[in-house]
């Protein structure tokens, strides 16, 4: 009996040790994901806040540099603001890879203004908001659609289904500004490509995962075009 004290003993405290270990994660999950309910998920929200210097900086430095000596060669002598408009869009589009900060998303009803990067994939919308691979960028026409994260990576789009028919949206590049306003919300499956195709004219379409933490169905906020307003950079190549 002495000496199965010792062991009993020694098997207690384990247990306790134990139990308070498991009751410590489990409140931590607790409020890991009252953080996730109430804002957005935690760690991911850290690693965006630290990226979000980085890219601003990226965006900056691509603003700085203008166009290129073969796009200005290419605005040589022309004259008309759509098609100067298309030539700068179509030359930073081709010039920029999977990730890279090339304007921003301005959505006022929601105190929205990020950087937007190009591309749509996994690790570019890791870094914000992305341009649709394949798809047109403002000033080219057709339908350029950006997609956003709602509760990781800065949860950027986290209430995008509080825009309401009417709302103003900016997409702001080193070349232009274009200004949208909201048509209309809607909820389709991921396969929905559809939504993507071209309507002869230029709109906007912003998508992400719905419902919030789910990735069963897709909200996609369509908004028509309203104006494209040439940024100072762009209106300084303009021809003499």
């Amino acid at each position: 009996m002495r000496r199965g004290a010792p062991v009993r003993s020694r098997w207690l405290r384990v247990g306790r040790a134990t139990s308070t270990a498991l009751i410590a994660a489990g409140v931590l999950a607790l409020a890991d994901a009252a953080v996730t309910v109430a804002w957005q998920e935690p760690v991911t929200a850290l690693q965006a806040a630290v990226r979000a210097g980085s890219l601003a900086d990226e965006l900056e430095a691509l603003e700085r540099a203008g166009p290129t000596r073969a796009e200005l060669r290419r605005l040589a002598g022309e004259r008309d603001a759509r098609e100067r408009t298309r030539v700068l869009a179509a030359g930073l589009r081709e010039r920029t890879r999977p990730g890279d900060a090339v304007g921003r998303v301005v959505l006022p009803r929601l105190g929205v203004d990020e950087v937007v990067v190009a591309g749509s994939a996994g690790p570019a919308l890791e870094r914000g908001p992305g341009l649709f691979d394949g798809q047109p960028w403002p000033g080219e026409g057709g339908t350029v659609a950006v997609a956003g994260h709602r509760t990781t990576f800065g949860a950027p789009f986290r209430d995008l289904d509080r825009l309401r028919p009417g709302d103003r949206v900016e997409v702001r590049l080193p070349y232009v500004v274009a200004r949208y306003a909201v048509v209309r919300t809607r909820v389709v499956e991921p396969s929905a490509v559809w939504v993507l195709r071209d309507r002869g004219r230029e709109r906007l379409l912003l998508t992400a995962c719905h419902p919030v933490f789910s990735a069963a169905q897709r909200i996609v906020v369509e908004a028509r075009l309203v104006e494209h307003l040439p940024t100072q950079r762009a209106r300084a190549t303009r021809a003499t």
